[in-house]
Formats: structure tokens, sequence, C-alpha cells
């Protein structure tokens, strides 16, 4: 069978709601990953599924996985540590690539492809799901309204109705947020700086709470690339997260639980992160349990010589049927929304790109509207 979409990390959490999304919209998709278990609801009810056995350790097994579902868009929905090697076999396979953004490092590394996939004829998205993603989309929107660009202020916050610890997202990924240095823009120079330590207040739609505090994210560098020629000398990019979920993960830090160090129990070698991450995937979500989750990027610049804020806003919250989802369905649906603009022929640029300039941003904003997602100008809604 020849499937539309190749979902890479299916089974994850991100990876099993783009792939839901794409299946609702009437796409065929194969999932891959490692935990068949996860998926085998989705395989029973969509015929047009499927399911790949892919350890991402494996670069060949990339390859033949990718070659297998004959798809012609990649999605890749696993941790960023293996995007360059997913992207390198989507230029060796010539098809198209999407992700939902490793950090500066590794996204550096992705653009100096952009010529190979460029003469591949290959369109590779990176960043495409909620922060990277939507908020890169509000501010290739927003840039449009200034002549320049002075300062973006950028962030996630988000809460629950019950103080309960739920996995916000990727524990692996948290946990570099939480811990490597932070990269921001200052005067006009990416600098690093201790994680957590500059501290935002932040007038929020829904949410109860205010405080957001840096973290490492690739949009410093995208931003960076988009808006250097219009004068940009200030950015930093904002995590916000309630007290309950917050303080339980620095305590798992702090106990060294999310450590990367082999540990040996009984004769067997295992990261202490690895055994967390598993034990978290057992957490059930409490009945009822509710999220919303604001992302936002503040602008600042300056229009026809006076100075300008553009304050862009959008909510989303847990779905009716997709409460397992909660609402990280604003990081897994975009993701399967950039994808489906590729496959229509809505995005059409080739090579390395990310979201700001390629993504439609009108009709992307009207694919989140379907979704329940409603995006906000300077309070007013505009989708």
């Amino acid at each position: 069978m020849r499937f539309d979409f190749l979902v890479i990390g299916g089974t994850g959490t991100q990876g099993r709601i783009a792939s839901r999304d794409l299946l609702e919209n009437e796409y065929s998709v194969m999932f891959s990953g490692r935990d068949k278990s996860r998926v085998e609801h989705f395989l029973k009810i969509y015929k047009n599924s499927g399911f790949a056995y892919l350890d991402l350790k494996d670069k060949k097994s990339i390859s033949n996985v990718i070659k297998k579902s004959k798809a012609d868009i990649v999605l890749n929905c696993a941790e960023g540590d293996y995007s360059i090697d997913i992207l390198n076999a989507c230029i060796k396979a010539g098809v198209n690539y999407v992700d939902l953004g490793p950090d500066e490092e590794m996204t550096i590394e992705m653009f100096k492809l952009h010529d190979a996939l460029k003469k591949k004829n290959i369109i590779a998205l990176t960043g495409c799901g909620s922060i990277p993603g939507i908020v890169n989309v509000m501010a290739g929107y927003a840039s449009q309204k200034l002549d320049a660009i002075n300062k973006i202020d950028a962030g996630f916050d988000w809460n629950s109705n019950m103080k309960a610890f739920v996995v916000p997202y990727s524990i692996d990924t948290i946990v570099d947020e939480f811990t490597r240095k932070a990269n921001v823009v200052r005067n006009g120079k990416i600098e690093f700086v201790d994680p957590l330590t500059c501290v935002i207040n932040h007038k929020l739609i829904g949410l109860k709470r205010d405080k957001a505090r840096c973290i490492m994210h690739q949009e410093i560098y995208t931003f960076y690339r988009a808006f250097k020629d219009k004068g940009i000398k200030e950015i930093t990019s904002y995590a916000g997260f309630p007290d309950h979920s917050f303080n339980t993960i620095m305590k798992l830090i702090d106990l060294g639980l999310c450590s990367n160090e082999d540990i040996n129990v009984g004769g067997i070698k295992l990261r202490c992160i690895e055994y967390v991450i598993a034990a978290l995937k057992k957490l059930k979500i409490p009945e009822g349990y509710k999220e919303k989750e604001d992302l936002w990027i503040n602008m600042y610049g300056k229009k026809d010589g006076r100075n300008r804020v553009i304050r862009m806003i959008c909510t989303a919250g847990t779905l009716k049927g997709w409460e397992d989802a909660t609402c990280n369905i604003d990081t897994g649906m975009p993701i399967s929304i950039m994808a489906q603009m590729i496959k229509t022929g809505l995005i059409k640029e080739k090579g390395m790109c990310s979201p700001e300039f390629v993504v439609p941003h009108d009709k992307f904003f009207k694919e989140l509207a379907k979704r329940k997602m409603i995006v906000y100008e300077n309070g007013r809604i505009i989708n």
C-alpha cells in the first residue's frame, strides 16, 4: 500500500495526535515507532493506516521505513536528537519533510542542507508544532505590519483544572529546556544565559497565571534569520508552567532522576531518564482533567515612524473526544495542517525553511479555528 504520510515517532503523544488528525481528514498514514501497542486502536479503526517498527538508532532502518511507506511526505514527531538523520534519509529518498523543531545546534546543521534539498526539489519545513510552529506563523503575520522590528518576546503558558501531575509533553525535551543554557538575542547577537532565570509577567487569555521563564528554543534562531533585516535586537522565548507541574519536574531533575548517565540495576544498564519516561507513560489522566494553553508573541517595532506593539495569542485547550491529548493538540495538529498544505500545494518553497513566511497565514489560522484554536491580534479574534 502507498501511504500519503509517514509519521516517524508515530507512537508518541504528538505523533498520535498528528496521525489521527491526518486520518480524520481522510489521508492514509503509516505509523512508525517502537511501541505498536500505543496505536493498536487506530489500526483497528482506520483501514487506511499501517505500522512499521522503527528504532531511530539504526540509520539504515529509517531509509527502509521511508521506502516501505512509499509516502512523499515524512512527519518527524520524534525527539530532535534524530532530526538530521531523518532529514538525510528524506534527501536520499527524495521525499518532503516536516518536524516539530529540534534545538538550535541541530537546526543550524539542518539549514546547511538547504542547497542539497533544493537540488532534489524537496520541501523541508522545521518547527511546525506550537512553539515553534503556530507562534512562528503569528510572527510572520505580525511582521508584515511593521517597518522595523526591535524586540520579540514569545512563549507558552498553560494550566489545568486540577493540580494533578500529567506529563505536559516529552520529558526529554522538558529536561533539555530546564537545564541547558537558554539561547537569546541581545544587542543583535545570539547569546546564551542560564535557563529559567529571566522571568516575565504576561497578560493571558483564560489563564489565572502570568509568570513565565526563559528557555532554550528553536524559534530564537529562525526569528533571527527571518527578521534580522528589519533590525531585530532582542529575542527571548519563555515557558510558563503551573506551579504543581513545574515543581514536580524540578524535583525529578534535582534528585538526579532525569540524568542521561547509566545506572546498573541487577546487572541491567539503563539511563535514569529512560526509566522515568517509561514510568511516566503509565500515569493515567484523571477523569474530568482539562487543560488550557496560550501561545503568544509580543512584537515591538515601528510603523511609519511610530512605535507599535503587536500582541498575538493563540488559545487552545482540551477538546471533547481528544481528552487524552490534553492541550498538546496545539503541537500535534499544526504539523498535520502544514503537512497537508504541502500535499495540496499550498506550501511550495523548496529547501530548508521555517514557517514564518512559507505557511499561508490566513489559511493556516482558519484551519486552527476548525480545531477550536482561536487567534487574537491585539485582543481581536482574527480567525
